[in-house]
């Protein structure tokens, strides 16, 4: 008889969509932020940027992991010391409903630790 047996790739097909169901929203990553909306278009990088959040709670993170308000100036003078030649940009991303002095020392501290290429995240607005 010489039929093909389909069982095996079959079986071997339904592993693998397992696999990538269970594995697919783990890459999926981040900060969940209510960003405002804006009108701007995307900025062009030439080098991998840094994120710094503040969620709706108030809490800060830098590329997704949670560090303290006290020690962002710490966090700040490692990123400025691993660049050697510019720095990194820094995108900047808040939810709307914080209170504005509550990003302007964040920004504050951006200023201060020397890292001035900063873009302030939003979600882009179809234009009418």
């Amino acid at each position: 008889m010489a039929e093909i047996n389909v069982t095996p790739m079959v079986d071997v097909m339904l592993v693998l969509l397992i696999i990538f169901m269970v594995t697919a929203p783990l890459l999926v990553a981040g900060v969940p932020v209510n960003l405002p909306d804006a009108r701007a278009k995307a900025l062009d990088q030439d080098q991998k940027p840094v994120a710094i959040s503040l969620d709706a709670a108030g809490k800060l993170f830098v590329n997704d992991a949670e560090i303290s308000a006290a020690d962002l100036p710490d966090t700040l003078t490692r990123i400025v010391a691993r660049s050697a030649d510019k720095p990194p940009q820094i995108l900047l991303r808040a939810d709307e409903r914080l209170d504005y002095g509550r990003i302007m020392r964040v920004m504050g501290e951006l200023n201060r630790a020397g890292l001035n290429r900063v873009a302030l995240v939003t979600i882009s607005q179809d234009s009418p």
